[in-house]
């Protein structure tokens, strides 16, 4: 039987994202966990999270778990979601600016900078609360079966910028276009919460469940 691990580091979704997992999947053990062990020996590898970077990243270095990830994001399917997918890039303005785990290139920057920096003014309240449409901007195994401009669940004041490389494989429009899935070779990672959105979130799950990792 094939193991999904969902990384346990006390911040976010944990239970929410298992429980969805569960549903969508009934061939696949799923472990919340902080063990490293059976992080690296599981199939696949979920990071959620909730909250702030730095208490995020100060948890991830208490629990010796930022090098873990940095292993089993090299060579096992990999799903960031939220807080989950801002660890992975190199840093984040939040808490006046802190290094992340740099797994992926990128800056993550707090939606008020964003829109000052476009001379543009705040389409609505911050932080980014609510159902948005996702544009599938490069093709993806995730993407399976799953509408272009489907609506998924976001909750967010601190946002990524389009990236480069083909690295933006979904986009969201609020106020200014931003990076709502980052993808690279084993890695999928999410702003939105797809365990909070229906039958498309469910939908990319599954997907999740059934991928080997390879675009």
């Amino acid at each position: 039987m094939a193991t999904i691990a969902v990384i346990d580091y006390g911040m976010g979704n944990l239970r929410s994202v298992a429980k969805a997992l569960e549903h969508v999947d009934d061939r696949s053990r799923i472990v919340v966990t902080h063990d490293p062990a059976e992080i690296r020996r599981a199939d696949r590898v979920v990071l959620p999270g909730v909250g702030a970077i730095r208490d995020c990243m100060a948890e991830l270095q208490r629990l010796e778990l930022d090098a873990v990830i940095h292993e089993v994001a090299r060579n096992k399917p990999f799903l960031g979601v939220c807080l989950g997918m801002q660890a992975l890039l190199t840093a984040s303005e939040e808490n006046g600016g802190m290094e992340a785990l740099g797994v992926l290139p990128g800056q993550v920057r707090h939606f008020a900078a964003g829109f000052a920096d476009a001379g543009i003014a705040p389409p609505g309240k911050v932080p980014h609360m609510g159902w948005n449409q996702v544009r599938q901007a490069t093709p993806h195994p995730l993407w399976q079966g799953i509408a272009d401009h489907s609506w998924f669940y976001f909750v967010h004041s601190y946002f990524v910028p389009l990236l480069e490389d083909g690295l933006s494989a979904g986009v969201a429009h609020y106020g200014l276009d931003f990076t709502a899935v980052v993808a690279r070779e084993n890695i999928f990672a999410t702003q939105f919460h797809p365990e909070k959105s229906q039958s498309a979130g469910l939908d990319l799950l599954a997907n999740f469940t059934r991928w080997n990792g390879t675009v």
